[in-house]
């Protein structure tokens, strides 16, 4: 797939990354937000993601030639082939932001909802084309991440699916099919689960934020890239895995409802990073330097996947 018109609403984080990634692929994007200041600091966001990508100046003008900001939902979805929403994750929001686009995008063109948890039924489930419409949820930050989950509603068409699997994988995306729509699809949860685990450690007192985000960095998450947990499973033999299981599940943390501890931090106001207090004190430097070193990681990964195999 080349030269499709896309439309992306929403040029924050996640929209701006989006747009980058499809423009790079040689498609033309318009992109839209109800916010102006973001809309026009577009364009200079996504030079600035795409150099860090390694893009030359020729690459760079190139996809920004391939760019339009367009001031309006109406303008942007009118042409559009795809149409993907990245507002933020509020369900009526969406719901009404789709609304607009039926009214206004072609009656073929496919509609995608990014979002984290949210189930996309939810979401569409008052269009009236529903079949052309599902999930994709991008993981920040888009345009570093390859993984796309390609999310199906009960009303999605094969053919909606198929060509949005078409569209990421041109894209250099690896999209994942979730056949079932359910909250937080397959990332989240399993992500989720392990935090859930990890904030009961520190509830319990059975260690400090520092000796789990340690013994992730340090131990497993280091073969997570490359061995997944299924993979894992077979390698050390899944009769092991069924012993461990026996042993240590009925002791793990299975409250159905957020940590009261998680809650009492929230209450205080400590909301990690942008307050400087979460589970961990975070210095404005500190959380530059953070950012910046997961960047680095994301960006030599790639290259340390492809040279291994």
């Amino acid at each position: 797939m080349e030269n499709r018109h896309i439309a992306v609403i929403g040029a924050g984080l996640m929209g701006h990354g989006i747009a980058l990634t499809l423009t790079r692929a040689g498609h033309h994007v318009a992109l839209t937000d109800p916010v102006t200041e973001a809309l026009q600091h577009a364009p200079k966001r996504i030079a600035a993601s795409l150099e860090s990508l390694g893009a030359d100046a020729d690459e760079i003008s190139a996809c920004l030639e391939r760019v339009s900001l367009r001031d309006t939902l109406p303008e942007a979805v009118q042409h559009a082939e795809f149409v993907f929403e990245a507002a933020p994750e509020k369900l009526a929001l969406k719901q009404q932001i789709f609304a607009e686009v039926e009214a206004h995008a072609s009656s073929d063109a496919i509609l995608a909802s990014n979002t984290s948890v949210i189930q996309i039924t939810k979401i569409m489930q008052d269009l009236k084309l529903r079949n052309r419409a599902l999930g994709t949820h991008w993981w920040n930050p888009p345009h570093m991440i390859p993984l796309v989950e390609v999310i199906r509603t009960e009303w999605t068409d094969d053919a909606a699916m198929e060509e949005m699997t078409q569209l990421l994988e041109g894209a250099g995306k690896t999209p994942v099919r979730v056949e079932k729509d359910v909250p937080g699809f397959i990332g989240n949860r399993m992500q989720h689960a392990l935090w859930r685990e990890a904030i009961s450690l520190v509830e319990r007192g059975i260690c400090d934020a520092a000796a789990v985000d340690t013994v992730i960095k340090s131990c497993f998450g280091r073969r997570l890239a490359v061995l997944g947990p299924l993979e894992n499973a077979d390698l050390v033999g899944t009769d092991l895995t069924l012993d461990i299981h026996k042993n240590v599940l009925a002791d793990l943390e299975n409250r159905p409802g957020p940590s009261p501890y998680l809650e009492q931090l929230v209450k205080d106001g400590k909301l990690g990073m942008k307050t400087g207090e979460g589970f961990h004190t975070w210095t404005p430097e500190k959380a530059d330097e953070t950012r910046a070193r997961v960047a680095r990681f994301l960006g030599r990964l790639d290259t340390v996947l492809d040279d291994i195999g």
